[in-house]
């Protein structure tokens, strides 16, 4: 049942799946926070509490959080064993390029929907392609961004967009415009960030 009372069946994506609950994007229907909901993965069934609720523009698609509620079985619990039983050679093939770090690194924001005013924030977990940005409030899933920062005296900017949003912790950032080369350099740079910030955490003393 939708917020106005109507009943309503559609497919969606679940993302983010786990033991207890999912992320459900591009619903057709508003849901209200403490709703409860019927979700089926193939013949499997269960019954789900909605936690929280969002709206992406401009499609005004909703995205849910749901939790499973007690008593029920997780419907996707098969494809969640099979995640854990992959042998460590085939999961490597998804590993990220970039190895990210986790440094706070000034970098501003721009939200391409809305002639907003450039956002300055810091990254907590960052690499050569992308980065994380913890905020109470993220941007919604798909949303387009340019994003600025620094490497020393050279200014970088790079179209990017939000490839997860988790409302309450954060938004995950790929930077779409930066060209390999552009992200070698980048990650080096980092690196380098690292390294010198690790050696002055610890330095050698000469005996």
């Amino acid at each position: 049942m939708d917020a106005e009372g109507h009943a309503f069946f559609q497919n969606v994506e679940a993302r983010n799946i786990s033991n207890a609950g999912a992320l459900l994007c591009g619903l057709d229907h508003l849901l209200k926070v403490g709703d409860i909901v019927g979700v089926q993965h193939h013949e499997h069934k269960a019954r789900f509490r909605v936690i929280w609720n969002i709206t992406t523009e401009p499609l005004h698609k909703a995205q849910v959080g749901v939790q499973l509620l007690e008593g029920q079985e997780c419907p996707w619990k098969e494809m969640l064993a099979e995640t854990a039983a992959e042998p460590a050679k085939a999961r490597g093939s998804n590993q990220r390029k970039f190895v990210r770090h986790k440094i706070r690194f000034p970098i501003e924001i721009t939200d391409h929907r809305r002639n907003a005013s450039r956002m300055g924030t810091n990254a907590t977990d960052i690499g050569g392609r992308g980065c994380y940005v913890e905020t109470q409030m993220p941007l919604p899933f798909g949303t387009s961004l340019e994003v600025v920062f620094w490497m020393d005296s050279e200014k970088v900017v790079t179209e990017a967009v939000v490839r997860a949003s988790d409302p309450g912790v954060g938004m995950g950032i790929e930077f779409i415009g930066l060209t390999e080369e552009a992200q070698q350099r980048f990650q080096d740079f980092l690196e380098k960030l690292v390294s010198d910030a690790a050696g002055a955490e610890n330095p050698q003393t000469s005996p």
